[in-house]
């Protein structure tokens, strides 16, 4: 089974089936997209499905880069995130959990940037999101 509730090629999610599959944390995935669309109206969303492994995922975007992924999972939502060196910065100044810092700031280094992935399982954790989200809005 892949690691995203849908997992059929040939099946993009529709925001029923997201509904239906995420049930509770549905209103946290639309409190998370929503955020992104009012901070940046200009955001495209996409589904993606990068292969058998992963299954369907969702990301928003601006033309040049991605703001946020999100995968709908069996308990949570996993969301992604990836920060060049300003956006680390960001992150370790903010007020953000030392244990989210530690993570992004100990991700190995590519040249887009250090990733970060997060789950997602209550309103807590959609806070932390858009701070993340304000910071990649940011730099």
């Amino acid at each position: 089974m892949a690691l995203s509730l849908f997992d059929d090629k040939s099946k993009q999610p529709t925001e029923q089936m997201l509904a239906k599959a995420l049930g509770k944390q549905y209103q946290l995935w639309t409190d998370i997209a929503e955020y992104v669309i009012e901070k940046y109206p200009k955001a495209i969303k996409e589904w993606k499905y990068p292969g058998v492994k992963y299954g369907w995922s969702f990301r928003l975007k601006d033309k040049k880069r991605n703001i946020i992924y999100m995968g709908p999972r069996e308990d949570h939502i996993m969301v992604a995130f990836i920060f060049g060196d300003k956006g680390v910065d960001a992150v370790q100044n903010s007020s953000l959990p030392q244990s989210i810092k530690d993570e992004l700031l100990n991700a190995k280094k590519y040249p887009e940037g250090r990733g970060i992935r997060l789950q997602v399982h209550n309103k807590a954790d959609v806070a932390n999101i858009k701070i993340l989200v304000d910071i990649k809005l940011a730099n």
